[in-house]
Formats: structure tokens, C-alpha cells, sequence
């Protein structure tokens, strides 16, 4: 196999004469688009097994994936898709080929959505619910809320549905499939890991068509890298105790290199190098890695 992509988390290597690749997990970690220089004990296999786990979850409820088989503890079998980076390539007739956003539901007040509600960006009025009631950290929202951003960019930005179907190829009913497909999903994640002692608080999921057009779930999804949990017992005491990757958001927020990174960013100045992960954190996140797999899947690692 070749090697065709190298990214901030997987390789992806060319299947030889076939139209399939193999992702390789690897250990390597990244926040706000950015690598960071540290490896995480453990993290590859983790995501791999969990990935391959709702994969085959998906399937069995009638949702088409682009997942072929795990072929070792840190690698799967893949459909092939086109990664097209010129919008104006894409048209309703494109096959086989990555739909360029990332679709993310939220279920929960956390994160940069409460960012966006304590600078204004957001009220409560968008959230569902009415505008009258103050939103504070923890909340569960009163629906799912569901937005887009880019995919293919170098860095992802928020998008409208508008220019998610405009830059797409897809249309109104597409989008509307995708957004049932993950709620339906969602509402399987939900149940299946409150069972295990964790509340699945958001997610992002991303989605292709097929050589004939049909919709399929891609990349990877429900893990600790692509969704945040929190500890079900701890929120029942007010407190929000992060199981996923956001405990690395959190670390380089208190050390204050988030705010660095995103006011370069708005200013257009070079961006600061991330700082590596101490030894404590290093351990500490490959626990969490771990832990969620066996939460998620019920299987020791």
C-alpha cells in the first residue's frame, strides 16, 4: 500500500487496485486545528475500535457507511472518496465523493457554544426555548442543535445551510437526510453510553455520496476525538467532568493559548507554536482515551 495523506491524527494508504483505502490511527493528538507536539499512548487504538464499533452499529440500523472491515488494532478498510477542494468542481452529478462540511449536534450548553452565548453571537431565542430564560453552562438544550462548517479549508469556519448546499452539491432534502440520520444515530449514542455512566453532550459527523449518489457516514464518529461526553454521575451534582478530547481544549484555554492562537487568527498575524502536553497531562489523556472506549463499547482494552 502507498501512503497518500498524512494528517494531523491518520494516515490514509491507497489500496492497490481497488477503489479502498486504509486509515491508520496513530497516536498523534491536535486542538483548534493545530498538531500538537505530543503522542498519546494508547489514542490510535482506541479510536479505531470505537470508530469500527458504531460503524457496524450504523450498518445494523440501516444507515450505509463507507467502512469496510478493521484490519488490525489500529487500522480499518475503507470505500475510496474524492476530496475535492474547488467548490465550483462539484456539481449534483459529482459521485463518490466527500460532501466538504462537518455537521455537528449539540445537545448540551458546553464549550464554544457557551462562548458564543456569553459574547452575544448567540440567544437564548436560537437555542429553541424562548428568550426569556438566562443559559448557563451544563444546561441541556431544549432541542438538538444542529450547524455546519467547512471541512476542506485550512481552517474550518461556521457556515449557513445556504452555502452548505451551495458549496456542496447537495440540496434542501440531502441536508434534511443527513441531519435525520445523525439524530437518529445521536439518539442511539445517547441511550447506549447513559447505560455506562456518561451523557453524550455534542458531536460532529461527516458524510460522502456513493458512486450512485447515496448518502454514507464517513470518517470516523461517536469518539473521544470527534464528541464530548461528561461523567453522568458528576452532572447529576452540578458538576461537568469532561471524558473526551476537550480535556486537551480545556488545558491549552488555561494556560492561555487559545485565546493567543484565536486573536492571531482574527488579526492575521502568524500563528503561535503549540506548546507540548507535560508528562501528568500525557498520562492523564490516554486514560480518558482508554476509559471511554470501555464506557462506549462495554470491552476492556
Amino acid at each position: 500500500m502507498e501512503l497518500i495523506y498524512s494528517g494531523s491524527v491518520k494516515e490514509i494508504y491507497q489500496v492497490s487496485g481497488k477503489n479502498e483505502v486504509e486509515f491508520h490511527f496513530t497516536d498523534k493528538i491536535s486542538v483548534f486545528d493545530k498538531p500538537i507536539p505530543s503522542l498519546i499512548p494508547r489514542k490510535g487504538e482506541t479510536l479505531c475500535r470505537t470508530a469500527a464499533y458504531w460503524f457496524k452499529v450504523a450498518e445494523e440500523m440501516g444507515i450505509k457507511t463507507h467502512f469496510i472491515e478493521q484490519t488490525s488494532p489500529t487500522s480499518m478498510r475503507v470505500k475510496q472518496i474524492q476530496v475535492i477542494k474547488d467548490y465550483s468542481l462539484i456539481t449534483p452529478d459529482t459521485t463518490r465523493y466527500l460532501i466538504p462540511c462537518e455537521f455537528i449536534t449539540r445537545y448540551y450548553v458546553a464549550g464554544s457554544l457557551f462562548d458564543r452565548i456569553k459574547s452575544g453571537d448567540l440567544q437564548a431565542r436560537d437555542l429553541g426555548g424562548g428568550d426569556a430564560r438566562e443559559v448557563r453552562y451544563g444546561d441541556k438544550l431544549p432541542q438538538p442543535f444542529f450547524e455546519t462548517t467547512t471541512k476542506v479549508e485550512r481552517v474550518d469556519r461556521k457556515i449557513d445551510f445556504d452555502v452548505a448546499i451551495k458549496i456542496s452539491g447537495i440540496d434542501e432534502g440531502t441536508l434534511k437526510e443527513i441531519r435525520e440520520s445523525i439524530l437518529q444515530l445521536d439518539e442511539r449514542i445517547n441511550r447506549d453510553v447513559l447505560k455506562r455512566g456518561l451523557i453524550h453532550v455534542d458531536g460532529k459527523k461527516e458524510f460522502a455520496m456513493d458512486e450512485d449518489r447515496n448518502l454514507m457516514i464517513i470518517d470516523v464518529f461517536g469518539t473521544a476525538d470527534e464528541d464530548r461526553f461528561w461523567d453522568a454521575e458528576k452532572y447529576a451534582h452540578n458538576e461537568w467532568i469532561e471524558m473526551s478530547k476537550e480535556v486537551v481544549r480545556q488545558y491549552y484555554r488555561k494556560i492561555g493559548y487559545k485565546d493567543a492562537l484565536y486573536t492571531a487568527r482574527d488579526e492575521n498575524r502568524p500563528e503561535p507554536d503549540i506548546p507540548p502536553l507535560p508528562d501528568d497531562m500525557i498520562e492523564r489523556v490516554s486514560e480518558v482515551y482508554i476509559d471511554i472506549f470501555e464506557k462506549i463499547t462495554g470491552k476492556k482494552f
